[in-house]
C-alpha cells in the first residue's frame, strides 16, 4: 500500500498528526489503549506509514521475554540518511525495550496479517483527512 496524496512533511509535523489519528480501533492491542497511552500497538502501522512517507526501512525486534510480549513486537523506521525513529517510544514509557538487535522486515511481510492491513488502511484514512485539514 502507498500513500494515495503526494504529502511532503518533516519528521517532526509527521510526529504532531500522529496523536490525532492514533486510536483504539488502529491499535494491535485495543484493550490495553488509552488515550494516556495512545501510541500503545501502533508500532506495525505508524512504521508502515512512516515508511510510506520517508521511505527507509522498518526494524523489529521480537517482544518475547518482556512485560509487552502481548504485543508481539515492536518496529521502528530507520531513514536512508541513518536516522532511526520509533514514532511510538512513548508506547512503553521508561521500559523501552533494547532494539540493538532489531533486523529488517520487509513491508510485504507486515502487510501479509490482514489485522495489520486494516488498522493500517484505517490509519491511512484518518492521516489524508488530517492532512487535508492543513
Amino acid at each position: 500500500m502507498i500513500i494515495h496524496t503526494i504529502i511532503q512533511m518533516t519528521v517532526v509535523e509527521f510526529k504532531k498528526v500522529l496523536p490525532k489519528i492514533c486510536g483504539k480501533d488502529t491499535s494491535f492491542d485495543p484493550d490495553g489503549w488509552t488515550r494516556k497511552n495512545m501510541f500503545w500497538g501502533h508500532s506495525a502501522v505508524v512504521s508502515l506509514l512512516a515508511q510510506s512517507l520517508f521511505h527507509g526501512g522498518i526494524f523489529g525486534i521480537s517482544l518475547r521475554g518482556t512485560k509487552f510480549w502481548k504485543m508481539k513486537f515492536n518496529f521502528c523506521n530507520v531513514f536512508p540518511d541513518g536516522l532511526s525513529v520509533d514514532f511510538t517510544r512513548a508506547q512503553f514509557r521508561k521500559e523501552y525495550p533494547d532494539m540493538s538487535e532489531a533486523e529488517k522486515v520487509e513491508v510485504y511481510i507486515l502487510f501479509a496479517n490482514k489485522n495489520t492491513r486494516e488498522r493500517f488502511k484505517l490509519l491511512l484514512e484518518r492521516f489524508e483527512a488530517e492532512c487535508k485539514k492543513v
